[in-house]
This record gives structure tokens, C-alpha cells and sequence, in this order.
């Protein structure tokens, strides 16, 4: 882990180098290399290092229809590395990006800047509160069940004040596929995974 006395920021710049982005060639990233030394920047598994095939398939999406993000706002949660973020700025979107990690939201903002976009970051989202938003893109946050089921509380509450919701998934067991309609898909790359898998992205349905 980062020592307190050491800069976070210029670690990630030293450790983590821009490397461009599958399909996005315009779009570089600090990404993870076998050189990296993750262990001595973070002790968990830094996600936010990596690529992950939800949000490169919303990433995609989003590229398909610009109409969906241009001019309004959106939030990216469970941001990572900042790709559906940094492509829905690059798209004419305003963005605010819910990441919970310290060093995931560092990283995300590094990552804005060197793609010239703004992103303001948010560690959390008030409790009972949906942000002032036109949309919110949500890659990769069923991961696991407790996260799931946090995720979907928040969601359904948007999505009672009226505000959609798109979700990126490669179809990871906690997405509850019943509540999911899928709107398009991509052969993406995926962390852990050799070459691509295919990459979903589903619009959330309200609830019953």
C-alpha cells in the first residue's frame, strides 16, 4: 500500500503507464503492467487498473448513439478507470463518477485529464438522494451478490425519480437478467480473460 507520506498520484503516473484503449485508440489510460508492482500501491485488488468488459461494451454503445449522452447529465457509477465517463465527456456529456476507491477515484481523474475531460468524482451518493441527472451508466457492478443487491436499491430508486439507467455486464451471475433488456452487444476484451468475450448492454427495467 501507498505510504502516507508518498503521492499517490505521481505512483500511479510512475507505476501505472497510459496505454491505449482497445477499440479506442484515441482514449490512453493508466493500466496495470506485469511491471507495475500492484502490491505496493494498493492491498486489494486494485479493479480500477484494469479493463473490464462491461464498460468497454457501454463505452462502444455510447460511441453508437452520441445522442444519448450529448449535452446532458450523466453519472458513471462504479467509474474504475474512467472509460465510460471519459467517453460520454468526450461525447458532449457532463459527467460525475461514483468510484468508493481512494485510489480508483485518483486514478480516474488522472485518467480524465490526460484525455483532456472533466469529471467531477464522487467517493459515494447520499443516501435517499438521486443525483440531478438526465442518465446513469453502470458498468460492471455486479461483481458479486452483496454488491448487487446494493446496487439495485439505488437503481430502482433512480429509476422511481425518473431517471434510465444502462448497465454493462458480460453476464456475471449476480446480474438479475429478469430486470435486464438487453439493447445491444460487443466482442470486448475483459480482465482475466483471454482474448474477447461478448460484452451486454441492458437497459434496467423499472420496478413492480
Amino acid at each position: 500500500m501507498i505510504p502516507p507520506a508518498v503521492d499517490p498520484s505521481a505512483q500511479i503516473r510512475a507505476r501505472l503507464p497510459l496505454t491505449p484503449v482497445p477499440d479506442f485508440p484515441e482514449i490512453a489510460l493508466h493500466l496495470a503492467a506485469p511491471t507495475s508492482g500492484l502490491s505496493e500501491i494498493a492491498d486489494v485488488t486494485p479493479y480500477w487498473a484494469y479493463l473490464w468488459a462491461g464498460g468497454l461494451a457501454l463505452a462502444r454503445h455510447l460511441v453508437d448513439q452520441p445522442g444519448l449522452v450529448a449535452g446532458r447529465r450523466v453519472l458513471d457509477l462504479g467509474a474504475g478507470s474512467g472509460v465510460v465517463g471519459i467517453v460520454a465527456a468526450k461525447l458532449g456529456a457532463r459527467v460525475q463518477a461514483v468510484e468508493p476507491d481512494r485510489l480508483g477515484r485518483i486514478a480516474t481523474g488522472l485518467n480524465a485529464a490526460a484525455n483532456g475531460v472533466r469529471i467531477d468524482l464522487l467517493d459515494g451518493v447520499p443516501a435517499q438522494k438521486i443525483p440531478a441527472v438526465d442518465l446513469i451508466l453502470a458498468g460492471d457492478v455486479f461483481y458479486d451478490r452483496a454488491a448487487a443487491a446494493s446496487v439495485i436499491a439505488f437503481l430502482d430508486a433512480a429509476a422511481l425519480a425518473g431517471v434510465p439507467c444502462l448497465i454493462g455486464d458480460p453476464g456475471r451471475a449476480p446480474l438479475p437478467l429478469h430486470r435486464m433488456d438487453a439493447i445491444a452487444s460487443f466482442q470486448v476484451p475483459d480482465f482475466g480473460t483471454a482474448g474477447r468475450v461478448t460484452g451486454w448492454v441492458y437497459r434496467l427495467l423499472p420496478p413492480v
